[in-house]
């Protein structure tokens, strides 16, 4: 049995989501990322891989990187959240979305996207509704830039 299922996503209105199936433990793998690797080169020199459309790219290390914008992705579905229930985990070539805590049947998968805080921040607003939301995707450790309140570990739902 698949530990998730397909659904309309309560994080992404325009999109789907992954959903549990069952009730999983802190530290399961949950699904494959699936995708083709690729060079660092290629991402560069690419206009597939511009900020005007959703990238689902992953460094894999300083040669390579996996691209998983393919419909077969399944694991691409998962959608971003300030307070994640999952993370990605990757060891060599392969990168695995695995839980960071209890999931309960029938909540959504979300990771950390882990954006950098750049220049281009603003064009990725979240959505995810938590608590600690900062209102864009940026990753853990740059949301005080743009947030004061989570500056110097006042992080509220953690």
């Amino acid at each position: 049995m698949k530990l998730y299922k397909i659904k309309k996503s309560k994080i992404d209105s325009k999109g789907r989501g992954l959903y549990a199936t069952k009730n999983i433990k802190e530290g399961t793998k949950i699904i494959n990322y699936k995708g083709k690797i690729i060079t660092n080169k290629q991402v560069e020199n690419s206009n597939k891989y511009n900020n005007d459309k959703p990238i689902y790219l992953f460094t894999l290390n300083k040669r390579y990187t996996l691209d998983g914008d393919f419909h077969w992705n399944t694991a691409g579905l998962i959608n971003h959240s300030c307070n994640p229930n999952s993370q990605y985990d990757g060891k060599g070539l392969k990168i695995w979305i695995t839980a960071i805590k209890d999931i309960k049947k029938g909540e959504e998968f979300t990771c950390d996207y882990g954006f950098s805080f750049d220049k281009d921040y603003k064009q990725f607003p979240c959505k995810c509704s938590a608590k600690n939301c900062c209102g864009y995707i940026v990753r853990e450790e740059s949301r005080w830039r743009i947030n004061k309140k989570f500056a110097m570990g006042k992080k509220i739902n953690k």
